[in-house]
């Protein structure tokens, strides 16, 4: 498609934002018809004037850098939608299970929907988790010391990475800030980042659980690559195109 003008290339540029949510520089050089100049000419002047976000070879209509926030504060952000994905996570753990939950709003739904005469081993750094769970009797808990980091009521640091070397979990029920087709699994906090990273080699099986709000978001931590995640639990806010390409990757994706 040619447009004449460069009114049209902007207006035309908006439009597949506003409707896709992130679009691929490379997609609109072939239906533009232009030069690589004239689309990176176009692309800053809209994220100058504030309409687009640019990151390696991609725009989006909205900001994908995530930055740390309080507790109390993330927990009222889309609540339905993490109350359905912890239930649902809930269901896969199995009796006899050793776990590992680690911190978020959204993992805290996975503790809370646990089934009270579930006999179950809970490793987590989070201590609203481990609150979560002290009255269930079943349920023996194992908590990670450390760091406190007081936005999330959870530890960091080198004391809480060092334990996990003495475990073996089936299963990491994993919260994250960004999920990014290129950076992969990113939090906001870098030293939270570094302890995810170890409680991945300790876990058989990484779940990631979060809200379709996080797809396409960055945080100042890399977790991991997609290749290391197993499943990805969210809510149908999640787009088809974001959807297809994890599973193209070999990632399961379930929807609730």
């Amino acid at each position: 498609m040619k447009f004449e003008s460069m009114a049209q290339r902007h207006a035309y540029i908006l439009e597949r934002l506003q409707a896709e949510g992130n679009v691929r520089v490379a997609d609109l050089f072939e239906a533009l018809d232009v030069s690589a100049v004239t689309i990176r000419k176009d692309l800053k002047m809209l994220e100058d004037k504030k309409l687009l976000f640019r990151t390696h070879g991609n725009i989006s209509s909205a900001n994908p850098y995530t930055k740390d926030r309080n507790v109390n504060e993330k927990e009222n952000i889309l609540a339905d939608q993490k109350t359905r994905i912890g239930k649902r996570a809930a269901e896969m753990i199995e009796p006899d299970d050793a776990i590992i939950i680690a911190s978020g709003t959204t993992v805290l739904q996975v503790a809370k929907a646990i089934p009270e005469d579930l006999r179950v081993t809970v490793l987590t750094s989070a201590m609203n988790i481990s609150m979560a769970l002290l009255d269930k009797p079943n349920i023996e808990i194992v908590q990670l010391g450390g760091i406190v980091r007081k936005t999330s009521t959870s530890v960091t640091g080198t004391y809480a990475e060092g334990i996990l070397d003495h475990f073996t979990c089936s299963k990491l029920f994993l919260g994250v800030d960004g999920i990014d087709m290129e950076q992969g699994c990113t939090t906001s906090n870098m030293m939270e980042a570094l302890l995810n990273k170890a409680m991945i080699r300790t876990a058989q099986k990484t779940i990631i659980v979060t809200d379709s709000s996080k797809f396409g978001k960055r945080g100042f931590g890399k977790i991991c690559p997609l290749g290391d995640i197993d499943q990805i639990i969210t809510d149908e806010g999640i787009s088809p195109a974001m959807m297809r390409d994890l599973e193209n990757m070999g990632v399961e994706v379930i929807i609730v």
